[in-house]
């Protein structure tokens, strides 16, 4: 019988690369303010910076740890690491200098880069970092405080431009660690193998209509989920990366003009903050621009905003364990002939799986057997197949939990709809359980958005002596904007049962996230200081 594995290769990203460059040696690969790299030239630095971790001793399953924005040499070291068989840590840049070590110091890295905004950070715990042995800067912006250690483009001059044979032989073999962000406590190290890498930034090129005449800008941080693999996808389709070193609405706007930009992925806040630009400076795109969003679940309201100015809403959803967006609300033709505001309404909804995910389904927790498909009945969101993570690093025990019955538990309460699309309702710790009814956080937040005078809302439980807990509203008003606490009540009262209203309403910023997600676990404790959440 003939031998199949002759035919056989292992799928990685790092392949994407080498394809491109061969391909279109001369087309535009990365562009960077004044900076443009060539698929050629890319490749060549990719290749030196992969052969100088070779030579200070970096080796295949060695980790390598990189604290850097959306620039050149975090979008480099996607390739270069996995390249030599290593495994890339990129680390969240608005962390603390104890949250850094701990990272650090738990992924075992060998080599640690820094860019110069995040050296006085570091600085102050090198001596922690024991099993560090390389420190290299990434000098992008001037700063005082270097780091001991050689500057980037000098350590890209230690490495050969020759073309490196990757050094993966196992498809499952582990190519990035990304940290969740703690909030639960200390930060969990994700593992990604190469085959779930590969399939996934091909399942985003996919279900975003990426192709090789797309640019697309880095507003999303590449430390995060690898930029929804979109650092490799991109890379794939020789599209073109338009790096962006602060998100910021008015230089997103300008990059979008200058440089044509096809696609780019935000979280809600990010989407708010471009929709309030744009209507403050009567701003309108020239050209359809294909906005991909997940996070928290993005409210109609906003969606519609985005839209009203020319942009194309996809939602998606997923988490780090399971390497960014794992659903899509896919798109039906028919929905074209709805009114704006339908429109919005479903494509807020999370969807369904990816071609090359799969397998998403709501299921009673304590039985796994899926929930009717009736809109109302809720359950949470398990996964499984080829983009869930290999387990959590050195934590065998919380690998366990959360596989627990054989698929991925999000710890997302959601329904399924007669469509087979999933719609979130809340976070398990997040739901509000008033006098024995369920209050979703996420439709009283979705009401909320739609009042005039509000830029940003988050909904939770606080305690009460008559109900146990009653829902609380977090406003930030719109600029110039100053909605009173009943005004934002009675707003809800008209358009809600009346025991979903919240009983009180407080303005003021909302913390969040690195990514953008508001932090209610924040609110939560300040609320309820010490006594224990009841959890459904």
């Amino acid at each position: 019988m003939e031998n199949k594995n002759v035919f056989f290769d292992v799928l990685t990203p790092v392949h994407f690369i080498s394809r491109s460059a061969l391909i279109y040696p001369n087309k535009t690969a990365v562009v960077y303010n004044d900076i443009r790299y060539t698929y050629q030239e890319f490749y060549s630095r990719v290749n030196r910076l992969a052969s100088a971790l070779k030579n200070i001793g970096i080796q295949k399953g060695d980790k390598v740890a990189f604290i850097c924005p959306n620039i050149p040499p975090m979008l480099e070291a996607h390739f270069a690491v996995p390249m030599i068989g290593a495994v890339l840590v990129s680390v969240n840049i608005r962390l603390a200098a104890p949250e850094i070590s701990y990272i650090i110091n738990h992924s075992d890295a060998k080599a640690v880069f820094v860019d110069n905004e995040f050296a006085g950070i570091v600085n102050p715990i090198v001596n922690e970092l024991t099993q560090v042995k390389t420190f290299v800067n990434i000098c992008d912006i001037s700063t005082d405080r270097p780091l001991k250690g050689m500057e980037y483009e000098e350590f890209l001059a230690t490495g050969s431009p020759t073309p490196i044979v990757p050094n993966v032989d196992d498809e499952y073999q582990n190519i990035t660690i990304n940290y969740t962000s703690g909030t639960t406590g200390l930060p969990k190290g994700v593992m990604y193998h190469h085959r779930g890498a590969y399939l996934n930034a091909l399942g985003e090129m996919m279900e975003t209509g990426f192709n090789s005449t797309s640019v697309y800008l880095w507003t999303l941080p590449m430390f995060h989920c690898n930029g929804w693999c979109f650092t490799w996808g991109v890379t794939a389709v020789s599209g073109t990366h338009v790096c962006l070193r602060k998100v910021m609405p008015d230089e997103i706007y300008k990059m979008i003009d200058r440089e044509k930009i096809t696609h780019l992925c935000a979280a809600p806040t990010i989407l708010i903050g471009m929709s309030t630009y744009a209507t403050s400076n009567d701003i309108k795109l020239k050209r359809v621009l294909q906005i991909i969003t997940a996070g928290a679940p993005p409210s109609p309201t906003i969606i519609q905003n985005m839209e009203t100015i020319g942009a194309n809403i996809t939602h998606v959803y997923g988490l780090t364990e399971v390497y960014g967006p794992h659903t899509v609300c896919a798109w039906h033709e028919e929905w074209a002939e709805l009114s704006l505001e339908e429109k919005a309404k479903l494509k807020s909804r999370q969807g369904v799986a990816y071609v090359v995910a799969m397998y998403a389904d709501v299921v009673d927790p304590a039985t796994m057997q899926p929930v009717p498909r009736d809109s109302k009945t809720i359950g949470e969101i398990v996964m499984r197949g080829n983009n869930v993570m290999m387990g959590y690093y050195k934590d065998p025990k919380a690998t366990a939990t959360a596989f627990e019955g054989g698929w991925f538990h999000s710890g997302d309460l959601a329904v399924i709809h007669p469509d087979n699309y999933i719609q979130i309702m809340d976070r398990k710790k997040d739901i509000i359980i008033s006098g024995g009814e369920n209050i979703s956080t996420v439709e009283v937040e979705n009401v909320i958005y739609r009042h005039p005078d509000v830029l940003e809302v988050a909904v939770i439980a606080v305690p009460d002596e008559k109900w146990g807990e009653v829902a609380k509203a977090f406003v930030v008003p719109k600029p110039g904007a100053h909605p009173k606490a009943e005004d934002i009540i009675n707003f809800c009262k008209e358009r809600l049962a009346k025991f979903k209203a919240p009983k009180s309403v407080e303005f003021g910023e909302l913390p969040k996230t690195a990514t953008g997600k508001i932090q209610k676990f924040k609110l939560r404790d300040k609320e309820w200081q010490g006594r224990e959440k009841r959890v459904n």
